[in-house]
């Protein structure tokens, strides 16, 4: 079955946003910026945990393993669910549970217990991560969800950063247990203000009506069996998933790297947190901007920009890894800037990719893709290596998961059907 065309064909302007889109921007990429502080103060407390619980570097890769295990396993169910429930009860539960378990994290004293809190944390950020985009698409029109996605998704670097930055500074003062406190208070509060201000839209309303049949299937394994005839949603997924290996492997254990080349736990979560803050959303930013006015003249540009980030990075990783410690930081910042260029233009790819009946489900294949081959087994992979070379060699393995993924993007841009460039907007 051919890709699916895009709605901007079928529409003589631009659709404008349902009523309280504004409201649901803010609040969802508020709980995303919580989502992703929570999932980083763990590299930020790494080497804490480490030492309580006498790990090695492939047990603490194993945390990120089983996280991610649950968080992928979790998705089939969760994406059928947001094709069928109301989103907004759902992603109140999701923000609910992230707090609970982040409270719970005090009566974690051994390290299988510590992997079974983790677990159960994939599980409720799965949930939301792909309810919350599937929400976002139905207040926004095609043209605008690269934008609308792009600040959505400045909450990876702006709550990495924090996590970082939380899990250093409160851990090294309190205890690695205290920044998990600190994280889930801001979860109970917006968890609130979503369920009493988030007026959720009609499922696809600002989509444009498809020209006849697009898209029919209703069982879930006819679903699934589009979605894998869908050229642009896979070149953008598998992409997307070698992507996650690099960046989910670089995260995990990059605090690590720079204490054990010479930097103090001190200054590694300010310095780790502003560079991934400045570089990141920097990176977000640009990348959406670029990719908004190149769509102008080039339908391919969401694959494209995305392209270009990946390719960009390794030089950059190269001499980050392998570098002098002098060039190790300033390459690190260039290599996170190019990385994040591709957020916000590949998950809009993703989203226009699939109609609106089956976009929860489509988001929870891609999750389960993404890190099934990404972020489940990088970090432990990474810690494999480094147990048996050095930490340095385990992280070029994201080197080469960098080239593969711009060799699937640069194949998926010429899978992406025409339209208007004309009715994007800036």
């Amino acid at each position: 079955m051919p890709a699916p065309p895009s709605n901007l064909t079928h529409t003589a302007r631009r659709a404008p946003s349902v009523a309280g889109a504004a409201t649901a921007l803010a609040l969802l990429t508020a709980l995303n910026f919580v989502n992703y502080m929570d999932r980083y103060i763990l590299p930020g407390v790494q080497q804490q945990v480490k030492a309580e619980f006498h790990a090695s570097d492939a047990a603490l890769g194993s945390l990120t393993f089983w996280f991610f295990l649950a968080y992928m396993c979790a998705a089939p169910l969760t994406g059928w669910l947001g094709d069928r429930l109301p989103r907004k009860p759902l992603i109140v539960i999701c923000a609910l549970l992230i707090s609970a378990i982040n409270v719970l994290t005090g009566l974690v004293h051994s390290f299988d217990s510590l992997l079974l809190r983790h677990a159960l944390l994939g599980i409720g950020e799965a949930s939301l991560g792909i309810y919350a985009p599937a929400l976002l698409a139905d207040f926004y029109p095609e043209a605008d969800r690269n934008r609308i996605l792009t600040i959505f998704y400045t909450a990876i670097p702006v709550g990495a950063a924090l996590g970082y930055l939380v899990g250093e500074v409160v851990g090294a003062r309190w205890g690695w247990r205290m920044p998990f406190y600190v994280s889930a208070v801001p979860g109970f509060l917006i968890a609130a203000l979503v369920l009493l201000l988030l007026r959720e839209p009609c499922r696809g309303a600002s989509d444009a009506p498809p020209p006849g049949r697009r898209f029919v299937a209703h069982k879930s394994t006819a679903r699934v069996l589009d979605l894998a005839r869908n050229a642009p949603y896979l070149y953008a997924t598998l992409g997307m998933a070698m992507t996650t290996f690099s960046l989910g492997g670089i995260s995990a254990w990059m605090p690590s790297f720079l204490q054990r080349t010479g930097f103090s736990q001190d200054i590694v979560g300010l310095t780790l947190g502003g560079i991934t803050a400045g570089a990141g959303l920097g990176g977000t930013a640009a990348g959406g901007w670029i990719a908004q006015r190149w769509l102008r003249s080039n339908h391919r540009a969401l694959f494209l920009v995305s392209a270009w980030s990946t390719l960009l990075t390794v030089p950059f990783g190269v001499l980050c890894f392998f570098g002098p410690r002098a060039t190790m930081l300033p390459a690190l910042t260039i290599a996170m800037f190019c990385i994040f260029l591709g957020t916000g233009p590949l998950n809009a790819a993703i989203v226009n990719a699939v109609p609106a009946a089956v976009r929860a489900t489509a988001i929870a294949v891609e999750i389960f893709l993404i890190h099934a081959l990404g972020d489940t087994p990088s970090p432990w992979l990474i810690g494999i290596v480094s147990d048996r070379s050095t930490l340095a060699t385990g992280l070029g393995l994201t080197l080469l998961t960098m080239l593969v993924a711009a060799a699937l993007l640069f194949a998926g841009a010429r899978t992406v059907p025409r339209f208007n460039t004309e009715r994007v907007a800036m």
